[in-house]
């Protein structure tokens, strides 16, 4: 029987290279998105390899997010890994030029979406125990604070306590739980957070080498593809032209 790996914000990015690391490998998919004809382009990609199950969600939505779990059929029905990938970063500005619209959603898509699912999801990979993962998709913002991080980096903090704490609870149970904090990468996430805004990414990465989709890709499958008594509580990933920047200080 194949295993399977459930994967949110499937669409692009993290998600879809992930997606395709774990069809190499023969797991059976669930991947969930709110773009559909991206959904159904990546399931004509990898069906041929392997079992494909996708469907349109909006992790925010606690009610959809549980009928979906709770409506799946074999083999999709035994999840072996949860990536909880779906989540965004909006306006980069200061904290008092953004609209509190814009807080809003960082909030109900990083953290009360990453908990409905998990919700969802967390009893079925109880279910099997041992060698299960849920795998939290977190930032080196919930760690680092810059200036424009306001509530996304709060958010990503959110994920990374929230896996330690899960980890607390879950130690007698088999289910393993990693935060992975990946710092730059070059992914559609500068475009979301700048509403489109190409040149605005190209000036982000163009000059540098930072890391792609599939980097993390790699690593959230070696994470989920350890010995069963191996758990990472927290991989901090940066590209090796990334480090910390010196403290700001006003003056007059």
């Amino acid at each position: 029987m194949s295993k399977v790996a459930f994967i949110t914000g499937a669409t692009s990015g993290f998600g879809r290279a992930t997606a395709r690391r774990f069809a190499e490998a023969g797991w059976a998919l669930v991947l969930s998105g709110r773009r559909l004809e991206r959904l159904e382009e990546l399931k004509a990609e990898l069906q041929d390899k392997v079992p494909v199950h996708i469907t349109t969600l909006d992790v925010r939505d606690a009610a959809a997010v549980k009928a979906m779990v709770y409506g799946l059929q074999a083999p999709f029905d035994r999840i072996d890994v949860l990536v909880n990938n779906a989540g965004l970063a909006l306006a980069p500005e200061a904290a008092q030029k953004v609209a509190l619209e814009d807080w809003h959603t960082m909030i109900d898509t990083n953290v009360t979406g990453l908990v409905n699912v998990t919700h969802a999801v967390l009893p079925k990979l109880l279910a099997i125990g041992k060698g299960t993962s849920i795998i939290n998709i977190g930032s080196v913002a919930g760690e680092w604070p810059y200036p424009g991080g306001h509530v996304y980096g709060a958010t990503k903090a959110f994920v990374k306590q929230f896996s330690f704490n899960l980890r607390c609870d879950l130690v007698s149970t088999g289910v393993r739980v990693t935060d992975i904090a990946p710092g730059m990468a070059e992914t559609e996430f500068t475009l979301v957070r700048t509403k489109g805004n190409q040149a605005a990414s190209d000036a982000l990465y163009g000059t540098t080498t930072p890391l792609t989709a599939e980097d993390i890709a790699e690593q959230i499958f070696y994470v989920a593809t350890l010995p069963d008594h191996i758990n990472i509580n927290r991989l901090e990933i940066m590209p090796s032209r990334q480090a910390w920047s010196p403290f700001a200080i006003d003056r007059d």
